[in-house]
């Protein structure tokens, strides 16, 4: 063999070579791209998951703080009479009648805007409230029905003498339309917290006992002529300004 072809076989051994190394590292390359997909994904896995996770948890902390920062119960007698609950003293000087759904966020606003200052006049006496608990945003949670299940717990609850206190309670922590509300576990858990714990009321929140009641009142509104949504406040019959008026409850006693 010539110098020549010695030199043709070394230059044809050390291009194998490169193309062997050019392939390892195409090989050790994908690889490497494929154990950092896994990584990626794994770790999308577990920021899914744990978000997951933290939502529960979160559900369950919220259901913790509402039973901890507690709610005001009403010194006046408390009576249900179908979809109606009625606090106050029969012969209170002025008696109004307040429409509301729990998943209505200006429901929520007016309750916290106003709930002190009708709580002080129920309890002196001078005012009578019947509260119409309307299944009208069935629709407006996910899953669908929380409207309507708040409303029968609540009538549930007046049965048990804890209806203003829990009111409160739906209140402080309201779902926000379009998201999940309370379970109807969740619900019975709320009234367990105040001392609720009769067969009776977890029957009754199961069962969906008053959940005819509840919607015949929201019919029986739906068919007079002030009612145009929740809330609505109304004296003998007349709507008042309760949104537009800040001064609607004190001229009630002018």
């Amino acid at each position: 063999m010539g110098g020549a072809e010695r030199n043709a076989r070394k230059k044809k051994q050390a291009q194998r070579a490169a193309v062997s190394a050019v392939a390892a590292s195409r090989k050790a390359s994908d690889r490497n791209k494929v154990v950092a997909g896994v990584a990626i994904v794994v770790v999308l896995a577990l920021v899914v998951i744990g978000g997951v996770m933290w939502q529960g948890a979160s559900k369950s902390t919220e259901n913790a703080q509402l039973v901890a920062t507690g709610a005001k119960s009403t010194n006046a007698p408390v009576e249900r009479a179908g979809g109606v609950v009625t606090v106050g003293r029969p012969d209170a000087d002025v008696t109004i009648d307040v429409y509301e759904d729990f998943l209505c966020p200006v429901c929520g606003v007016f309750k916290e805007k106003y709930a002190d200052q009708i709580r002080t006049h129920v309890e002196a006496g001078e005012l009578r409230v019947n509260y119409h608990l309307l299944p009208m945003l069935i629709r407006m949670s996910s899953p669908e029905g929380y409207s309507r299940d708040a409303a029968n717990a609540a009538l549930c609850v007046a049965d048990e003498g804890k209806f203003s206190e829990y009111h409160d309670r739906l209140y402080a922590q309201q779902p926000e339309e379009g998201e999940a509300g309370w379970t109807k576990d969740q619900l019975k858990q709320l009234a367990v917290d105040l001392g609720v714990t009769s067969e009776g009321f977890k029957s009754c929140v199961d069962n969906g006992t008053h959940e005819a009641e509840a919607k015949a009142e929201l019919d029986k509104a739906n068919a007079t002529d002030f009612f145009k949504g929740t809330p609505t406040v109304t004296k003998d019959g007349q709507e008042l300004d309760a949104l537009g008026d800040p001064e609607w409850l004190s001229k009630l006693f002018a």
